[in-house]
Formats: C-alpha cells, structure tokens, sequence
C-alpha cells in the first residue's frame, strides 16, 4: 500500500538533491509563506517562526536525499517545520498556536456589511475561544483542523495513538464550545 507520491517538483527537488541554488531557492519561493505561517502558529513569535522555518529550509535541503516521495514535498518540508516548532516550545515551555487572519478570510459571497461584522464577531470569539483552551488541546485542534493532518498523523507527531488524538480532538471540541457558549454568555468574547 506505500505507493509514491506524484511530485509536480520533482525535477526541482531532484537538482536540490545536487545542491543547485537556483533549484533551493525555486523551492524555498514556493513554500516558505507556508512553513512560516504553520511556525508561526505554534511558537507565537515572528522571529522565531522565521528562524525556525530558515533552518527547516536548511535541514531540509541537507537531508533531501532522505525525501522518499511517499508523500509531497510540501507534508514532508512541513512536518520538519512542526518538529522544530515543537521542539523550540519544549526547550521554552510556552503557550502555543495564535490562529492567523489569512486562515479565515470570508469569501467574497458574503460582502454584505451585517455579515462581514457579524462573522467578523463570531471569528474574533473563536479565536479567543481557541487561544483558552489548554495547550494539549489546540495543538491537535490546530494540526486536525488548520494543518490538516489525520489522526494517525498528528499520533505519530506528537508520539501518542491516533485513538489518543482522536479522543483529544473531541475533547478540544467540546472545551472550545463551552468556552465560547459561557463567555459569549459574558460577553467576555
């Protein structure tokens, strides 16, 4: 069942493997906003976030023979991305993941001004919502819902089952709308 993964940048990452800078630097211009933006999510730090996506970069282009295609480039550049945040959290002990506006712009369907306040509203209360919840919790509502990994993968990032993930999930969930429901309640979101 481990069948390769088709890489659109395969010609790219096959000269990075040659460390050819032109080809480094093609990859970097494609994914760099990304990796930076997934960071960021986690370390809450602009400079860090840009150290950390830098040497993602640098490990990533020092260890492109590891790449093995079962999986695009851009899931394999960002888990070293997530490692290295996790692992700067771990040696700091901090809080994690500030959810980024660009994550939920409204579409354009929707440019009525009631509902761009509204949902303005409703976004701002979630992200408040969100940034209440134990660290546990948004790290695995972060990579399940944002990032966008499975249960199987955030298990084997987190090293915890994917039935632990999966419970932890659910938890976040029902934490976040409790939280929401009594600060809304508050007014407090």
């Amino acid at each position: 069942m481990s069948s390769q993964y088709k890489n659109i940048h395969h010609d790219l990452i096959e000269l990075c493997g040659k460390n050819d800078p032109k080809a480094q630097f093609k990859i970097y211009k494609l994914y760099y906003k990304a990796m930076y933006n997934s960071s960021l999510r986690i370390v809450k730090d602009v400079a860090e976030a840009e150290d950390i996506m830098q040497e993602a970069f640098l490990a990533a282009f020092k260890n492109i023979k590891k790449y093995k295609g079962e999986v695009s480039f851009g899931a394999w550049l960002k888990r070293i991305v997530i490692n290295r945040s996790l692992d700067s959290l771990k040696k700091k002990k901090l809080e994690l993941f500030p959810l980024d506006d660009e994550l939920y712009k409204l579409s354009e369907e929707e440019n009525e001004d009631q509902n761009i306040e509204y949902y303005e509203e409703e976004l701002n209360r979630l992200k408040k919502g969100i940034n209440l919840l134990p660290t546990g919790y948004r790290i695995i509502l972060n990579l399940y819902l944002i990032e966008r990994y499975d249960h199987e993968e955030i298990g084997s990032i987190l090293n915890i089952t994917a039935s632990t993930s999966r419970s932890q999930f659910l938890r976040a969930k029902r934490k976040l709308i409790q939280i929401i429901s009594e600060n809304k309640n508050q007014k407090m979101l």
